[in-house]
Order: structure tokens, then C-alpha cells, then sequence
């Protein structure tokens, strides 16, 4: 938080009239950075500025009277969550180590014909699934990748860094002239969104993996 000292940047349409101010946006659409204030903090202008990472994170933020001889209002705010860092862990599968010799073997040992026989497609479907992950627990380890060293947030896939890709296309076209404001903005809000949804949908994973080893 601070003062960012950028008076013309209307954080609601996610706008910028200088050149400067509309790199700052930029950075802070690329790092995928939330924006919490909403009333001006001095003159009418919003110049100091929250940000933050995750949504949720900071709440009931007050603007208050101005301390001793400065112009800018007081920021009072809340961090809503334990100051703790999380280091998520994911399970993936170990397939340098696998014995591919051995699950060809367990699933050409399965009578397919009399296992699927007047069986219809999504029956069918969940026999092979359920043979497929038998012999896939059996044949490949798995192993517990840490994302504490990556550069990537665990949320990041590839869909949205094609998303993110597109955003940076758009706003090089429309600073050429080549791509209208409106096409920009919605691409910058289609990208925001995706990533919202990528993020709530990682920490419900996370939270359910808690959860399961927590009954084991």
C-alpha cells in the first residue's frame, strides 16, 4: 500500500489517460494484482492505493481524516487472513519411474470383450476408467512436486497464459491504433476473471486434499 501518486487512472473501467499511468496498469494487470480502495484519498483523486494478490484477503477498508499536516486521508483496513505463507505441495505422477512393461501386461490380462459386453458407453467408459487406475496405482509412483521454487503459481496453466498473452497483444494493438479501446478492455476483464476462477478453483483443491488426508 502508498501513496502511487497515478490521479488519472480510473480503477473501475481499469483506464489510464498517460503513458505512464497506463504502464503502471499494465504491471499491476500482468502480476494479477487486486485494487481494494474505491473513494479518493486526497482531492478527489485516488492516489493511495491497496493492492493485493488474492481477493478476500483485505476488508473493511475506511477512509479517515488526514494525520498532522498532510493532504491525503487516512487508510484504515484489515488483513483478514492468518499472516502465514502457505507452501502448496502437488501430487503428480512419477512417469520416469514407471513400469510400463508391467501395466501393458495388467491391462492386456483383462477379458475386454466379456468385461464390456452389453455394456453401454458410459458404463463401458467407467470399467476401462476403473481398470486404467488400478494399474496405473500400481505401475506409477507418485511423487510430491513443490511449487516453492517455480515461477509459475500453482493456478497458472496454459489456458491462461494464453489469456494472459492475448491481454499483452491487445494492448500493443490498440496503442498502434490497430484494436478498438472496447476489444482491449474486455480482454483484460476476460483475462481478470479466468484468473479468479483459476485461483478460487486451486485453493477448493488444496482445501479438499487438506481435507482427505486429514480422514486418513
Amino acid at each position: 500500500m502508498g501513496d502511487f501518486n497515478h490521479p488519472n487512472i480510473c480503477w473501475r473501467d481499469n483506464t489510464a489517460e498517460c503513458k505512464q499511468s497506463r504502464k503502471f496498469l499494465e504491471c499491476v494487470d500482468d502480476n494479477f494484482l487486486l485494487q481494494v480502495i474505491e473513494e479518493p484519498t486526497r482531492r478527489g483523486a485516488m492516489l493511495d492505493l491497496i493492492l493485493t494478490n488474492k481477493e478476500g484477503l483485505v476488508g473493511d477498508v475506511k477512509l479517515k481524516g488526514s494525520l498532522g499536516c498532510s493532504d491525503h486521508k487516512m487508510v484504515e483496513f484489515r488483513i483478514l487472513r492468518a499472516a502465514r505463507r502457505v507452501h502448496s505441495k502437488l501430487t503428480t505422477l512419477g512417469f520416469r519411474r514407471a513400469d510400463f512393461g508391467l501395466f501393458r501386461d495388467l491391462l492386456g490380462r483383462i477379458p475386454w470383450d466379456k468385461a464390456l459386453e452389453g455394456r453401454g458407453a458410459q458404463e463401458s467408459w467407467l470399467i476401462f476408467k476403473g481398470h486404467l487406475l488400478q494399474a496405473q496405482e500400481r505401475c506409477i509412483p507418485t511423487k510430491r512436486k513443490s511449487n516453492e521454487n517455480t515461477k509459475r503459481p500453482p493456478w497458472m496453466n496454459k489456458e491462461l497464459l494464453g489469456k494472459v498473452k492475448q491481454k499483452k497483444e491487445a494492448y500493443r494493438g490498440w496503442k498502434q491504433g490497430q484494436v478498438a479501446w472496447e476489444e482491449y478492455r474486455e480482454t483484460v476483464r476476460a483475462a481478470r476473471e479466468q484468473v479468479r476462477k483459476a485461483k478460487a478453483l486451486t485453493e477448493i483443491s488444496l482445501a479438499r486434499d487438506v481435507k482427505d488426508n486429514k480422514k486418513s
